[in-house]
């Protein structure tokens, strides 16, 4: 059964740095990790010139994947209309936790990264539809509380405490 949440905030509030540490916590535990990043942009990932590139781009290839002994790389020619769910039963059904960076309109638990400096209030809203959606939001603002968990970055154990949310809590899927 994989367990699947969601990474959300503002745009500079910390959601990659969060996503590293906790898939790093993970791992720390023992625990098959994956992500699953969301971009609102056309991706450039691999390198002019390389193989890869030139099966790809010159050869027109539907999918590329470019295998070594440490690590495997797939393009794919897709139009992005499936949601994390989806992706996470394709590419991950073997793992323990798959943390998803973004889709926040998806129907999945979240977790929000939440900085003063970058955002006068937080994406979360109590009376919205999906607020019960909302597993914890972790802040640097020690005044602000919610309905959900709130954790503080300068709390000791609140990876750990993260952590162990999500694995109560992350919407269970089927591989």
């Amino acid at each position: 059964m994989i367990k699947i949440v969601s990474i959300i905030g503002h745009k500079n509030a910390g959601k990659t740095t969060l996503v590293a540490a906790i898939a790093h916590e993970f791992k720390r535990q023992k625990r098959r990790v994956a992500t699953i990043k969301h971009a609102s942009h056309p991706l450039e990932v691999d390198k002019v010139g390389t193989d890869s590139w030139r099966h790809f781009h010159e050869g027109k290839a539907d999918g590329v994947i470019v295998a070594s002994p440490d690590l495997r790389v797939t393009f794919e020619r897709r139009t992005d209309e499936d949601g994390p769910e989806a992706l996470a039963r394709r590419y991950y059904g073997d793992m323990d936790v798959v943390l998803v960076e973004g889709f926040k309109t998806a129907a999945i638990p979240k977790i929000e990264v939440f900085r003063k400096e970058v955002a006068k209030a937080p994406l979360f809203n109590p009376q919205a539809d999906n607020a019960n959606d909302w597993l914890a939001i972790i802040t640097d603002d020690h005044r602000y509380s919610a309905p959900c968990r709130v954790l503080h970055f300068s709390d000791t154990m609140w990876l750990t405490v993260l952590t162990a949310l999500i694995m109560e809590q992350a919407k269970q899927l089927q591989p």
